[in-house]
């Protein structure tokens, strides 16, 4: 039983006092509250009242009474009337700061209509107008207000030694991701020899489907050494042969990539209905196939010919990639522009502009890789390249005097256009390599 239970049953049996009655017991922890009778209220009264007044930030605030003579305190004023200084009664004024004077800062302030105030307003406008002046004139002389400020100086001529040319911005450092041991991203060594692409890497060390001397790496971004074993789980060879590629004969009108300026991309072509009817490969083309179908290396929307899409980043590497040496032959049908209408084009063209074409020439600043130029006809050359920039073949035919007019390409590596029509597509038989 508790305490408190003890005292609520002992209540009874204590007797009271006639002195003083009974008082319930307090509660543990809480110190008794202790009552004041008549005469010590009467007596705190009187001592109250002799006690000088606290010091307030008011000015005249009367001395503080006792609460129970307060009864004659002004009643608070409505919220309608707090914002009037009319209602606020007998409320006393803030005190406010004052100099040697006796005046008020705010007193000496100027007001609205007051000509002082006017003044420091002309002064300010006078202040802002020099800015803009100053703002007008620039480095380049004086313009008087309501002025167009002076054209800069012309600038020097190239042949003038006082003129300095910019400084061309120093190139960023190029960041390794070998260690200082030596060691190097699995996915990255994966990739340089052949495995796998950098993303089909990163896909297989999610899945544990990648070893590194015997043992399972599931972990991104872990370095190994450039000589360790790498071994892959057949699952994952399972899994990387159902990813297919896709050859398509892109007609004109259409680009390679995502959709731009009004035009759809190829990969729209890519229905039941646009199959080539001579593909005998037994696989059924499903939304699956679809996904993640990348286009290996461009053809602008006035080209045609052969396009590869493919789900496999291996062939996308070997296509497209910054070491790939894969051939891509075009043919291109161009005009002579100083005789656009020579029925005959390789006879007016001289061997020089060839030679050119083979070799020897720049774009963006960067020398060319040597390209294959033949004549095929009157008309059109044959262009075997290593290489693919932006417009590269137009760009170079512009060079040395050569309009394209046509261009269609017809091989890549070992895989060519063949019979495929236009706007048609096939799949890439597992016996066919690049």
């Amino acid at each position: 039983m508790t305490e408190r239970k003890k005292l609520s049953l002992n209540k009874a049996a204590q007797p009271e006092s006639q002195d003083k009655p009974f008082r319930k017991p307090p509660v543990r922890g809480v110190a008794p509250r202790t009552r004041m009778s008549a005469t010590e209220a009467a007596k705190a009264r009187e001592e109250a009242a002799q006690r000088p007044p606290a010091e307030s930030r008011y000015r005249d605030e009367r001395p503080s009474r006792p609460y129970e003579a307060r009864d004659d305190r002004p009643a608070q004023r409505p919220r309608s009337q707090r914002s009037d200084p009319d209602a606020w009664g007998d409320r006393p004024a803030a005190r406010q700061r004052t100099d040697a004077a006796g005046r008020s800062p705010r007193q000496d302030a100027p007001r609205r209509g007051d000509d002082r105030f006017d003044r420091r307003d002309e002064r300010r406008d006078d202040r802002r107008d020099e800015r803009r002046d100053e703002r007008r004139a620039g480095p380049y002389g004086d313009a008087r207000p309501g002025q167009r400020p002076a054209r800069p100086p012309a600038r020097p001529a190239r042949d003038d030694r006082s003129y300095a040319a910019p400084r061309a911005p120093r190139p960023a450092p190029v960041v390794s991701e070998q260690d200082h041991d030596g060691r190097v991203r699995l996915s990255k060594l994966m990739s340089e020899r052949g495995l796998a692409s950098r993303r089909e890497a990163d896909e297989w060390i999610e899945h544990g489907w990648v070893r590194v001397d015997g043992e399972v790496v599931s972990e991104l971004g872990t370095r190994v050494r450039p000589d360790q074993e790498i071994t892959i789980d057949p699952e994952a060879r399972t899994q990387q042969a159902q990813r297919v590629t896709i050859l398509l004969h892109k007609p004109m009108g259409f680009v390679s990539g995502q959709a731009e300026d009004g035009y759809e991309p190829a990969v729209t072509l890519i229905t039941p209905e646009n199959r080539w009817r001579d593909d005998r490969l037994p696989i059924k083309l499903t939304r699956g196939h679809l996904r993640n179908l990348a286009p290996c290396g461009r053809l602008d929307i006035d080209s045609t010919g052969l396009l590869v899409l493919s789900q496999d980043g291996r062939i996308a590497k070997q296509l497209i990639g910054e070491d790939s040496g894969i051939e891509k032959e075009y043919l291109v049908r161009v005009q002579w522009m100083p005789q656009p209408d020579a029925e005959n084009v390789s006879a007016v063209v001289p061997p020089e502009a060839l030679n050119q074409l083979r070799h020897g020439l720049e774009l963006d600043g960067r020398q060319l890789k040597p390209a294959q130029v033949s004549w095929q006809n009157e008309h059109q050359l044959r262009f075997v390249l290593r290489e693919g920039r932006k417009r590269q073949i137009r760009r170079m035919c512009e060079l040395v005097g050569l309009k394209v007019v046509g261009l269609k390409r017809v091989r890549m590596g070992r895989i060519t256009l063949g019979k495929l029509p236009a706007g048609q597509w096939r799949f890439l038989r597992p016996d066919e390599r690049f």
